[in-house]
């Protein structure tokens, strides 16, 4: 490994620290340059472990870095994930304490609801599409515990894919329904719209995300169980929040959904 146990534990502790007071912290990988990424995986497990062993249940994943700009901005070839907790959920009509976060962002995705397990290595679409019990109208609230979201791709993996919340719509509709690789998605901030975007943006296709992420977790020894929410990515760039904002995602053929901050 590049860094020792020892190192990998006190940048956990670090993150920890910086998430539950709300103060961002310098990126790891300036203090420890040889820290690669399966030391930023194995760090978001420690913390992760922590929050299950205080009785948090996982209610799914989700994919990071999904759209190729955002890969070529961080100079990789490949998404990341993050662990989606249930104490993570937010909902519709309970507004968010924005303080509580650093540098909170709204991300647009369209979300789905696994009616069956996902097999692990070797998994492609069709397991997927399979697979699936629902797709749903969803936001993704991220939020860097690093300083100015200024982080590389071993700095956001430690902190949980920069991972912070997840909102759902209402809404439920069938797999069979809807063409999951071409929902136009639009996110309106304060009445104005603010982003525009495309479920296609997601590896050209959310269900490559999926199929990726079964993949990449089995790996790890984790796997993609019915129930678990899954993630792919977002539709549309990342939009910053500031208090006092309320935000309307609408999906064509999908419904909408809303979050709102104190």
């Amino acid at each position: 490994m590049a860094v020792d146990q020892a190192i990998r534990e006190q940048i956990a502790a670090d993150l920890w620290t910086a998430e539950h007071t709300a103060t961002a912290i310098d990126r790891p990988t300036d203090s420890y340059p040889d820290l690669d990424v399966v030391d930023a995986y194995e760090i978001q497990l420690i913390n992760i472990g922590k929050r299950l062993a205080a009785g948090a249940t996982v209610a799914g994943h989700k994919v990071g870095l999904a759209s190729e700009a955002m890969q070529k901005m961080m100079g990789v070839d490949e998404p990341d994930y993050g662990h989606l907790l249930d104490e993570m959920q937010f909902f519709e009509s309970t507004p968010i304490d924005a303080k509580r976060l650093c540098f909170p962002r709204v991300e647009v995705e369209v979300g789905f609801i696994l009616g069956q397990d996902l097999p692990g290595e070797g998994c492609t679409n069709d397991d997927v599409i399979e697979a699936v019990e629902w797709v749903v109208p969803s936001i993704e609230l991220i939020d860097s515990r690093i300083r100015d979201w200024q982080i590389t791709l071993c700095d956001t993996i430690a902190d949980n894919a920069s991972s912070c919340g997840w909102i759902l719509g209402e809404q439920r509709v069938p797999i069979s329904e809807i063409d999951t690789g071409d929902v136009d998605a639009v996110l309106h901030r304060n009445g104005e719209v603010v982003a525009k975007g495309n479920s296609s943006a997601v590896l050209g296709h959310p269900l490559n995300a999926v199929s990726w992420l079964a993949r990449k977790v089995d790996s790890f020894g984790v796997r993609l169980r019915k129930g678990d929410l899954i993630l792919p990515g977002t539709a549309t760039r990342a939009i910053d929040v500031a208090s006092g904002d309320h935000f309307v995602a609408e999906f064509a053929g999908l419904g909408s959904v809303t979050l709102d901050f104190d």
